[in-house]
């Protein structure tokens, strides 16, 4: 990573409190990626960016938007969204993106106050594909424990995959993550 680009992330993030509903930051192995989201639960409508750097100088930039709504699986309260995820990455002599269809659910456990599951899936097929990616898969599951009032932790599992122009696969992101997230 260029030294220029630290101080402008390290910036970023600081200012994400003035305008954003919630930040979190998470690691696997091989990528750390940050993520501001400007709404709550509580919207109709959720709008999101971020941006992972995975080891090797793969770089990898997301946005996000999605209508949301408070529903229910089974008895347990559920936050769920549909909508569209806009991924570009850039790796040296290759780059490519997607504009991805998809969704989240998050599912809070009553009996347990604190925790709940989330899980995000994003498809996009080839002709919503552009660069080097011929299709791209975004998949993440968290498990998440809310510690106190404005932080929760959680651990989960994060692929990105695209096919790579034709060339076969490659996985963007992949690994098992840990991280925190702050709501303000």
């Amino acid at each position: 990573m260029k030294a220029i680009r630290i101080p402008l992330i390290v910036l970023s993030l600081a200012s994400a409190p003035v305008f954003a509903a919630d930040a979190d930051l998470s690691l696997t192995n091989d990528s750390v990626k940050g993520q501001v989201n400007f709404f709550d639960t509580n919207s109709e409508i959720q709008v999101g960016t971020g941006y992972t750097y995975h080891e090797g100088s793969r770089h990898i930039g997301n946005l996000d938007f999605h209508a949301q709504g408070r529903t229910a699986l089974g008895n347990l309260p559920t936050t769920a969204g549909l909508g569209l995820r806009a991924i570009g990455w850039d790796d040296d002599d290759v780059d490519g993106g997607a504009v991805a269809l998809g969704g989240f659910a998050t599912v809070n456990i009553p009996d347990v106050p604190g925790l709940s599951f989330t899980g995000g899936l994003h498809y996009a097929p080839s002709i919503l594909s552009f660069g080097d990616s011929d299709e791209m898969t975004s998949l993440e599951l968290r498990a998440s424990y809310r510690v106190i009032r404005n932080a929760e932790l959680f651990a989960g599992y994060r692929y990105l995959n695209t096919d790579f122009d034709g060339r076969g696969d490659l996985n963007l992101d992949e690994g098992v993550m840990a991280g925190m997230k702050i709501f303000f």
